[in-house]
C-alpha cells in the first residue's frame, strides 16, 4: 500500500509524540537505556503494529520504513541532553500533551489505512483506535503502571473515535483529504486537551449492590 505525503508525515508525527510519552515514563521511572529504548519502541510502535496485524498488511509500517526505527533510537541516545531539563518542571504537562498529539494523529494514520484497504467504517474507526491506543497501553504496562486509557476517567478512546469519525464524515461530504485529516486530528487532540482542562470524567462503572 503507497502511502501519501501527509499520510507519511501523520505517521512519523504520531510515532515521534509517542515516543516522546515512552522517554518520558521510562526516565521517570528512572530504567536504564536499554528499559528506556523499550518503553519507547513499543510506545512509538505498539498500536500500528497491531493495526497491520489485524488487516494483514506487510511488511509492518516500522519494518516498511525502517528510518522510524532509527528515528526513536536517536531520540532515546539524545534524550538526556534535550529532555533532563524539561522533566524537572514540566514532565507530566509535557506527557499529556505528546500523549494527545499523538493520539490525533495515530487516529487518522490509523483510518485512512484501513480506509484505503477496503474496510467498513466501523472497521476502520476501530483500526484508528486501536493505533491510537494500543503504544500507550504497552507503554503503561511495561513502566508497571494501569493504563491511563482504563483507569483516567477523562475521555482517552472516545476522543480517537470522535477523531475518526470526523475525519471520515468530513471526507464523506467531500472535503480534501488532507483538510479532513487535519480537522480529524484536531477534533481527537483538541478534545483530550478539553478533557484534561476541564477534568472532563465518564461514569465508572459500578458493580450491581447484593
Amino acid at each position: 500500500m503507497k502511502l501519501s505525503a501527509l499520510l507519511i508525515a501523520i505517521e512519523v508525527g504520531g510515532t515521534v509524540a509517542f515516543a516522546v510519552s515512552g522517554l518520558i515514563e521510562a526516565m521517570r521511572k528512572r530504567m536504564d537505556v536499554v528499559g528506556v529504548f523499550s518503553v519507547a519502541f513499543v510506545s512509538a510502535f505498539g498500536g500500528g503494529t497491531v493495526r497491520d496485524l489485524l488487516l494483514d498488511r506487510r511488511p509492518l509500517f516500522w519494518v516498511e520504513h525502517e528510518a522510524y526505527l532509527w528515528l526513536v533510537f536517536a531520540m532515546v541516545i539524545t534524550a538526556p541532553w534535550w529532555l533532563k531539563a524539561v522533566l524537572q518542571d514540566a514532565g507530566a504537562r509535557l506527557m499529556d500533551v505528546a500523549d494527545a498529539f499523538g493520539l490525533g494523529l495515530f487516529a487518522i494514520s490509523g483510518t485512512s489505512i484501513a480506509v484505503a484497504a477496503g474496510m467498513s467504517v466501523g472497521v476502520s474507526v476501530l483500526m484508528g483506535a486501536t493505533t491510537a491506543i494500543v503504544g500507550g497501553v504497552a507503554r503503561d504496562v511495561l513502566c508497571n503502571e494501569v493504563p491511563k486509557v482504563y483507569q483516567d476517567h477523562r475521555p482517552y478512546a472516545l476522543c480517537a473515535v470522535a477523531g475518526s469519525l470526523a475525519f471520515l464524515g468530513l471526507s464523506a461530504v467531500g472535503l480534501a483529504s488532507e483538510l479532513a485529516s487535519l480537522m480529524g486530528i484536531g477534533v481527537a487532540t483538541g478534545s483530550r486537551w478539553l478533557a484534561i482542562a476541564f477534568d472532563w470524567q465518564l461514569p465508572s462503572w459500578r458493580s450491581p449492590q447484593k
